[in-house]
């Protein structure tokens, strides 16, 4: 299931996600971030090294990946991340 409006809080720190069931849910930043599925970020989490993922990490851009995804860029530089809608669902409703 796509959502059907992602915003960005003003302070960049979280996005919050309306789905098409009319479920909504917010997942922070930090959240998102080291659970990021870049091939980089699973090899460094298969490795056995965390994401820096601090608490005043933001989300410098978001960008949408056809009709299944986005792409999501951090203040850390990390910009590799593309997340498909139920992995986003599935952060998103964990309660982070």
């Amino acid at each position: 299931m796509s959502p059907s409006n992602i915003q960005l809080a003003q302070d960049r720190r979280s996005l919050s996600i309306e789905w098409g069931d009319g479920s909504e849910h917010t997942v922070t930043a930090a959240v998102l971030r080291a659970h990021c599925p870049s091939s980089r970020a699973r090899r460094d989490r298969l490795d056995g090294m965390e994401a820096p993922a601090s608490d005043g990490i933001t989300i410098a851009m978001i960008q949408p990946i056809g009709r299944y995804a986005i792409n999501l860029a951090f203040s850390d530089g990390h910009d590799r991340g593309i997340y498909p809608w139920s992995l986003l669902r599935d952060l998103a409703s964990r309660g982070n």
